[in-house]
């Protein structure tokens, strides 16, 4: 058996750049971090005592002998991209520790394990960037989903990174240095409050990437706040500053469409920042999931009063991306 652990990611600054709409004319780049919350796929070869030839364990359970039967997209069309043999039964279960659909990157999270899990069950080689490479292609040109670049590249590499998207398609990963404390600080003055969830992110991605055009001055600020981001977190600069950044970038997402946000999203805000919180932002595509708040320790009781009726999910960075915690045979 293998089981595959592959963390969810929370991205700070850049996003929407990470769509090959927009970086392949314009280039782009995000600040992105993993933290210590994962899904889980296990996978093994079925014992040929069933009377069904594969069992797929997800919201749903599936008894099917044949791939295309498969509800699951991706664990359908992965089967199918990995040339998978359809000459021993397959047992595959999935679990997380955060809900699907809530602005983590949960579906590229499910599709780096995925194939992580499957790619080691028959022992192929590969690196991160492979991994990476083979979760985008999956869920882009396979599935014809409307996602970006940073979730697949995130939850396989693993860490605080600085990610950029050249025109070319190439894509560079860079760890961020930061002075000694200064993750433990950083960490200490976010915080992740779930929202509720009402929301497919690629139909809200559509609406947001159908108004590049009309909103390029927005994105270029959203990319500009890149290394605007890094200088503050790279140097000893008040951390604060990087509170009021979220709080910039948050204003410019917005501005792209409107289906970004609503009133429970602007009503969380604003309670937020009533309470403490100098900036944050709603994670993933838009409407609802998970916001990301920076505030300063000296607000921590106060922050946590205001928001009392939300759920509040502590968090530490990780940074072994998607890996093997079991591996048997």
């Amino acid at each position: 058996m293998i089981i595959t652990r592959t963390p969810y990611r929370i991205s700070f600054f850049g996003g929407g750049t990470d769509y090959p709409d927009w970086f392949i004319k314009n280039g782009g780049a995000v600040v992105s971090a993993t933290i210590d919350k994962y899904i889980y796929i296990s996978s093994r070869f079925l014992p040929p005592f069933f009377e069904k030839r594969h069992r797929i364990v997800w919201s749903k359970v599936e008894v099917v002998n044949k791939f295309q039967e498969i509800e699951h997209p991706v664990i359908r069309e992965g089967l199918k991209y990995l040339k998978f043999s359809q000459t021993k039964g397959l047992d595959i279960h999935y679990q997380a520790d955060l809900p699907a659909r809530s602005g983590m990157g949960s579906s590229s999270a499910f599709t780096v394990g995925f194939l992580n899990c499957l790619k080691k069950l028959i022992k192929n080689k590969f690196s991160k960037m492979d991994l990476a490479l083979d979760a985008i292609h999956l869920e882009q040109n396979l599935l014809r989903e409307t996602v970006g670049c940073q979730d697949q590249i995130a939850c396989a590499f693993g860490g605080l990174n600085k990610i950029t998207f050249h025109k070319n398609k190439k894509f560079l990963v860079e760890p961020l240095v930061l002075p000694s404390g200064r993750i433990e600080e950083l960490e200490s003055n976010l915080y992740l409050i779930y929202l509720g969830i009402d929301r497919f992110a690629s139909q809200v991605a559509q609406k947001f990437v159908e108004n590049f055009k009309e909103r390029k001055n927005n994105l270029n600020k959203i990319f500009s706040f890149v290394p605007d981001a890094i200088k503050i977190l790279e140097s000893k600069k008040n951390l604060d500053e990087f509170g009021e950044l979220l709080h910039e970038t948050w204003m410019q997402k917005k501005a792209v469409h409107s289906i970004i946000s609503n009133d429970r999203v602007e009503a969380l805000y604003n309670t937020a920042t009533k309470n403490g919180a100098i900036g944050g932002k709603l994670l993933g595509a838009g409407k609802s999931g998970f916001m990301l708040f920076y505030v300063n320790k000296s607000n921590k009781k106060k922050f946590l009063s205001g928001i009392k009726n939300y759920l509040y999910v502590p968090f530490k960075f990780s940074y072994n991306g998607s890996h093997i915690i079991q591996k048997g045979y």
